[in-house]
């Protein structure tokens, strides 16, 4: 199984940038199990877009932004975590979660228990800015308590190396590399029209993220 899952401390902190530039890089394909919230360019429209990758569909698609399950029980259904089974590939597979490590999917399931389940190794994002020690640990903790493998832990935004360093130090985590902003990132074109992906995310990839360990597990 070549696979790696890829989560977040919190919701809107980048995740699915950095895993449209995973996709890029590794030539990857790309799958989103639950989408909530249909109005705006969804998670693997924008990974589309910006990798030029394979992207699967979904297992479920929610109309309401909101937590999956509430998403699930405004439209009257219940995730049921059997049809999250992870697709069998030739190639590689970035599988994004949504939110956070311990976001329900029903109401006896979290995504932790589906990381678990999976077994998948997790790279986990986070932010730089104020706060994100505790976050960050906290969702380590979780998830080797759990019992997933955490490959290591991406930081996305400004540098602030101290507290880089102290996340690592006390998580005993491997820093992955920090992925900048980018200021001109994402033009909205079609994917048809930019089949090669991104070009200032490519960049920032090859410059930021140490693409070798994250190879060395698929």
């Amino acid at each position: 199984m070549r696979t790696v899952v890829v989560t977040g401390t919190d919701t809107g902190i980048g995740k699915t940038i950095f895993s449209a530039g995973l996709v890029q890089a590794l030539q990857a394909s790309y799958w989103k199990p639950v989408q909530s919230g249909l109005e705006e360019e969804t998670d693997s429209e924008t990974v589309e877009r910006l990798s030029g990758g394979a992207v699967l569909a979904e297992a479920y698609r929610l109309q309401h932004p909101a937590s999956p399950h509430l998403s699930a029980e405004a439209e009257g259904v219940e995730i049921d975590p059997e049809s999250l089974t992870l697709p069998q590939l030739d190639g590689p597979l970035v599988v994004e979660g949504a939110g956070g490590v311990m976001v329900p999917l029903n109401r006896r399931m979290l995504y932790l228990d589906l990381f678990a389940k999976w077994g998948a190794p997790v790279i986990l994002c986070a932010r730089t800015q104020l706060g994100t020690i505790n976050h960050t640990l906290l969702s380590v903790q979780a998830l080797r308590a759990a019992g997933c493998r955490v490959l290591g832990v991406v930081f996305i935004g400004a540098p602030e190396r101290e507290v880089e360093d102290s996340i690592c130090l006390f998580g005993k985590l491997v820093h992955l590399g920090r992925l900048p902003m980018i200021p001109e990132l994402g033009a909205a074109v079609p994917p048809s029209a930019n089949a090669a992906g991104d070009d200032a995310l490519a960049a920032a990839f090859a410059a930021h993220i140490k693409l070798d360990l994250i190879r060395a597990v698929l």
